[in-house]
């Protein structure tokens, strides 16, 4: 599934995270004409990379067991 943008808000807490300046800039000129947040992004960001990595482990796991059923 391709990362979406969505406009809902959720329960939050306040962290403080250090990014590189020029992933800033970037990030930025990507929000440029849209309502959503600097913030928003990162969660819904954070939300994909986690779903992804989920997919992926399940994947790798699976490729496991078949290797070794297949030995």
């Amino acid at each position: 599934m391709a990362f979406q943008l969505k406009f809902e808000k959720k329960e939050t807490e306040n962290k403080t995270i250090r990014f590189p300046v020029p992933l800033i800039n970037e990030i930025e000129k990507v929000l440029e004409g849209t309502e959503i947040t600097f913030s928003r992004f990162v969660i819904q960001a954070c939300e994909y990379a986690l779903q992804d990595l989920s997919t992926t482990e399940k994947l790798n796991k699976q490729e496991k067991e078949t290797t070794i059923k297949n030995k």
